[in-house]
């Protein structure tokens, strides 16, 4: 069985120390922004390795708990291979949130502060502890790197949001920030972060320098900055530290996704999960059906797949990944499908399965390095064909570095249908990786993919944003809910 090791700190020890950070720091997540530390003050807190240890814990603690797994689940249920079921269903119809999603993606929000406001106790406190020089800036690099994880989510979500820093983060009234602005803060952090993480991750779980750089490559391709994401994605690859899983049959992925997995060759960043009780991944217990039985309690298969779509019915059979999904007709047709992506046959209840998240792999970096650099060049490029063809070529079973029969050829496209096969490539290989919706907002093809392969016609305007939560607009007097909400709200 794996363990999740996030520090140095005895894990006996951590816990009950994480457990005392969220208990001072987080009083009620929804009335998040007028927590205050209690008991301990944070300027005796933050003054040793091991109490700043505690205190990136707690950030770690936001990504590890139930609702980030439910948040991605949320996010592949805007897409053209994604339904849900009971509570989740009006997801999939993209005319925008009912009061429940509302309420549930007001969680989401609450979810992504609270864990920026751990990073920015961190980032506040932890230059006046007892450190030196290299370890300070290690540990402020890692904390950045994750306070531009939870902007990142909130600025394709929410567009301009209050930017809440260390320096202002107990002032209640902050107006929204631009979406440039909030980019702005996501780039230094990362800029911050690549320079001062380490070159290897301290434990698994942790970021590195090659984090920061895929973050950044990602970043820049959604601003639309071609040849600094191909520059930083080469970086990545040169680096020669990551390589693609090889697969032979579909069981293989779960030598990437399994939930006996720590970490693999092309694992770059990932959320840690062990199958513990309070250390568990939620999300496959959410994705799974009992007839499989390929969930030791069963699932909920509140997110499937329809084998009907387009999605599924023009992706080729000997692609192994197509082999992920099963048709389980559950009541809802004889067409319906549930991953088997993540699974976890002997997990110790619905809320304690082992596989880890995947944030960034090897994969996305060479997608990311294959579209930023036909964008960049208006051609595809060798270079870009081939980075695209490993990915493709791992999907079939073979070498990922070697030709193969698979393989595209650049003569064979423009740079428009190009683009296309990258977006497509993206699709097959990130199901239920919460990318999807952030690739078709970002190229511009929601109404154009949607249309092709779910026959939605008309997509609310609306649905591209999710509403600022009452819980900030009833609490921040520089947020007016009628004249400040997005639209449609």
């Amino acid at each position: 069985m794996k363990n999740i090791i996030l520090s140095s700190i005895p894990r006996k020890l951590k816990y009950s120390g994480l457990l005392i950070l969220i208990f001072l720091f987080s009083s009620c997540e929804t009335d998040l922004l007028t927590e205050k530390p209690k008991t301990v003050a944070a300027e005796v807190f933050y003054n040793t390795p091991e109490e700043i240890e505690t205190g990136l814990n707690a950030i770690y603690s936001r990504w590890q708990d139930d609702r980030f797994v439910i948040f991605m689940g949320v996010l592949d249920l805007h897409s053209d291979y994604g339904y849900g079921r009971g509570s989740y269903a009006g997801l999939n119809e993209f005319q925008g949130l009912n009061q429940t999603n509302i309420n549930r993606t007001s969680g989401f929000w609450n979810m992504l502060y609270l864990g920026i406001r751990n990073a920015n106790l961190v980032i506040l406190n932890a230059p006046n502890g007892e450190l030196t020089p290299g370890d300070l800036d290690k540990y402020l690099a890692e904390a950045k790197f994750l306070r531009a994880l939870g902007y990142f989510h909130l600025v394709r979500n929410w567009g301009g949001v209050p930017i809440r820093e260390e320096n202002n983060m107990m002032v209640r009234n902050l107006e929204r920030s631009s979406i440039q602005e909030v980019y702005d803060l996501i780039i230094s952090d990362l800029e911050e972060a690549e320079v001062n993480l380490p070159d290897e991750p301290t434990h698994i779980g942790r970021p590195s320098k090659w984090a920061a750089k895929t973050f950044l490559a990602d970043v820049y391709l959604h601003l639309e900055r071609y040849a600094e994401a191909s520059a930083k994605a080469k970086e990545v690859i040169d680096s020669n530290k990551f390589s693609l899983v090889t697969v032979e049959t579909r069981d293989d992925f779960q030598k990437i996704f399994g939930p006996e997995i720590l970490t693999t060759p092309e694992d770059i960043f990932s959320i840690q999960f062990a199958r513990e009780v309070g250390q568990g991944n939620y999300l496959p217990w959410i994705l799974n059906h009992p007839s499989t039985g390929l969930y030791a309690f069963g699932g909920a298969y509140a997110h499937y797949g329809q084998s009907t779509d387009p999605f599924y019915t023009e992706w080729d059979e000997m692609d192994l990944r197509k082999g992920l999904w099963d048709i389980v007709d559950f009541g809802l047709g004889a067409t319906t499908m549930t991953t088997r992506k993540f699974i976890d046959p002997l997990a110790i209840g619905n809320h304690d399965a082992g596989n880890n998240y995947p944030v960034y792999r090897y994969a996305e970096v060479l997608l990311i390095y294959a579209e930023a650099l036909t964008r960049a060049a208006n051609s595809p490029t060798p270079e870009a064909v081939e980075a695209l063809n490993q990915v493709h070529r791992r999907a079939y079973g073979e070498g990922p570095n070697s030709p193969s029969p698979v393989d595209f050829n650049a003569l064979d496209f423009t740079t428009e249908s190009f683009i296309d096969l990258i977006i497509q490539e993206r699709g097959y290989e990130f199901v239920f990786e919460g990318k999807r919706w952030y690739t078709l907002k970002r190229t511009g093809k929601v109404e154009e993919i949607l249309q092709q392969n779910r026959k939605i016609e008309n997509i609310a305007p609306r649905h591209y944003l999710w509403p600022i939560p009452i819980s900030e607009t009833d609490y921040n007097d520089a947020i007016d809910s009628s004249t400040d909400q997005n639209p449609g709200y």
